[in-house]
């Protein structure tokens, strides 16, 4: 017999923000985009700042942002450790617009004290946060 749900656990430092049984996982690994299915293979990888897509048992569907962290797939058991993670009517479109200005202008800044890991990190996440907030918008 075909598994048909998995159990998820979406946790970061503040909160637990899903647990449940999941018919997928849509999620930004630290290679790319990956799909969890029930009975995918064990994993361990970092996350990079992007979309978590949960479909629920039934049907469902939840959007949360992760600015990275850990995913870990077992048989039966899925484990999200985000360092942030958000629900998607969380996020604020403007102050995500603002800290994308803000990065690209500081990423600008050709003067010598200018932290260029730091300020792409930033601009990642904002990005990535524009991604989320817009794909949810398309739903």
């Amino acid at each position: 017999m075909a598994l048909t749900t998995v159990n998820l656990n979406v946790v970061s430092a503040e909160e637990e923000l899903f647990s449940g049984r999941i018919e997928s996982l849509q999620i930004t690994g630290s290679e790319g985009e990956l799909g969890i299915m029930p009975g995918h293979a064990p994993l361990l990888t970092s996350l990079k700042p992007g979309m978590a897509r949960i479909v629920k048992y039934g049907g469902e569907e939840e959007v949360l942002y992760l600015s990275g962290g850990m995913l870990e797939v077992q048989p039966n058991h899925v484990t999200v450790l985000a360092d942030v993670a958000t629900r998607v009517d969380d996020l604020d479109e403007q102050a995500a617009l603002e800290a994308k200005q803000r990065a690209e202008t500081h990423m600008n800044d050709h003067g010598d004290d200018v932290n260029y890991a730091e300020a792409a990190a930033e601009l990642a996440r904002a990005v990535a946060q524009l991604r989320v907030i817009q794909a949810s918008k398309k739903k």
